[in-house]
């Protein structure tokens, strides 16, 4: 009998909803384990610490044995494993390493723009929400940069290929989710279009607040 891959899953975390929405477009059965991030704090448990992830973040994955931390690493992962076509991990070397490039940015915008989220909407009131705020702003302005670059190319992901990647799937949901941290994207257009083309992906799932499009 196989064993169904599991999702240790918070529904809220942008980070768990990458996996999600990669294990819907990628068909992968899973069995979706809850964890108790607010107000329980499970993540941060001894038993998580030892048995999954020793720094106490989420998603964790485990499959037929194998445990794996860290949404990127995640994603290239099950892109590896399940996508035939290699749609979402190119195989080329230089869209590797672009693709690289912007899971790297990834973790950026999760230091920032979602730890201003964490600040807003769930209380985390020790980080310095003004340097978060700054920091997201940042990042956005190198993220809207290059896509309007790859707009005067005829290009809409991050990458330079011709459907999205893992890049743009590692990036979007806290740039979608960047009001609830109290930054907005007015200033950034291209990034506002890269948004909304996200959202009108043949499969796109969503989650709170980041409702996937309606008929048009």
């Amino acid at each position: 009998m196989t064993t169904l891959l599991r999702l240790h899953d918070y529904p809220l975390s942008g980070n768990c909803f990458k996996v999600r929405q990669l294990l819907a477009w990628l068909a992968v059965p899973y069995e979706a384990v809850p964890v108790d991030f607010y107000p329980g704090r499970a993540h941060k448990s001894a038993a998580f610490l030892a048995q999954l992830n020793p720094l106490g973040q989420i998603p964790v994955i485990e499959d037929e044995g194998f445990v794996l931390r860290d949404a990127q690493a995640i994603l290239v992962y099950l892109a590896s494993r399940h996508d035939a076509q290699r749609r979402w991990y190119p195989d080329d070397p230089r869209l590797r390493g672009q693709v690289a490039m912007w899971l790297a940015t990834a973790d950026e915008i999760t230091r920032t723009a979602s730890a201003a989220r964490l600040h807003d909407a769930l209380g985390y009131r020790h980080l310095d929400i003004e340097a978060c705020r700054a920091g997201a702003r940042a990042v956005f302005r190198v993220l809207d940069d290059h896509l309007a670059e790859q707009a005067s190319a005829g290009l809409r992901w991050l990458a330079a290929a011709a459907e999205p990647t893992i890049a743009d799937l590692a990036c979007f949901p806290y740039v979608a989710l960047a009001g609830e941290g109290g930054i907005s994207l007015d200033e950034f257009p291209a990034l506002r279009h890269w948004v909304w083309d996200f959202r009108h992906l043949p499969g796109f799932i969503g989650m709170s607040g980041i409702f996937p499009a309606g008929p048009a």
